[in-house]
């Protein structure tokens, strides 16, 4: 059974987490911090007590928006220990996903807390804590909440991102998807896993380009089913990116 550590600053709100936690059979114990700074002393316990300790936390639901600290900030605290326990993400805000899996976060559950939604949240560590066997590596993924919904999107899946404002449009074989991260955003983080800018409004995965047009002065790329134009100042570094490609 997993023993829990749930971070808000708003007494209600961390009231709340803490009643579903405790009602779900997967956990032992589920105790509560106001801010980062006790959340922080009460984890320093828990690694001391190593793994096996009374002290030991499995896992910590973590709120991102506190005074002083952000949830952020104890995350990127946690990721420098050789054993830190666990970390969920509990919030009002979607735009911080990505940042958040960047982390190596396990879950990102939006407030108001579902009951169905955090148990999911729990199974997901409850595995994790539990597995036999070292997980093999999982790819990269992007949450996409869809109607109260997490689902976890795989970055190799994605042919290209089309710009929405500050939002952007993940498409997919099997469909699209709206996440709140700007183009620009997704742009620097997946620079080196083959996404290319074409356009200030799209941006490609090299390996899914299956043409390249050049038509009267305008330039094009087919992306399976779609054809996506190429502006005059990202076409020449697209034609040589895609020549290398071919060279080997």
């Amino acid at each position: 059974m997993l023993r829990v550590l749930a971070v808000d600053d708003e007494e209600p709100a961390l009231g709340e987490l803490l009643y579903l936690l405790r009602a779900d059979p997967r956990v032992r114990t589920a105790e509560g911090a106001g801010d980062a700074t006790a959340a922080l002393r009460r984890i320093g316990r828990a690694l001391d007590s190593g793994p096996d300790g009374e002290e030991t936390i499995d896992v910590v639901f973590l709120d991102i928006h506190m005074p002083g600290l952000t949830g952020l900030d104890v995350a990127r605290l946690l990721a420098g220990f050789a054993r830190p326990p666990l970390v969920v993400f509990v919030t009002a805000h979607e735009g911080f996903a990505l940042t958040a899996f960047d982390l190596k976060a396990v879950d990102y559950v939006l407030k108001p807390v579902r009951r169905e939604r955090l148990a999911e949240a729990v199974r997901r560590v409850h595995e994790l804590v539990h597995a036999t066997t070292p997980p093999a590596a999982a790819p990269e993924q992007i949450p996409v909440e869809l109607g109260g919904v997490t689902r976890f999107v795989a970055v190799d899946d994605i042919a290209y991102v089309e710009a929405h404002g500050d939002y952007a449009r993940l498409h997919t074989d099997q469909g699209s998807h709206l996440v709140r991260i700007p183009l620009s955003t997704l742009e620097e983080r997946w620079a080196d896993r083959g996404f290319v800018r074409i356009h200030r409004s799209h941006l490609v995965a090299l390996d899914r380009v299956e043409e390249l047009r050049l038509d009267g002065g305008a330039t094009s790329v087919r992306v399976g089913a779609t054809d996506l134009a190429v502006s005059r100042r990202h076409a020449r570094h697209l034609r040589d990116l895609l020549m290398r490609r071919a060279g080997g």
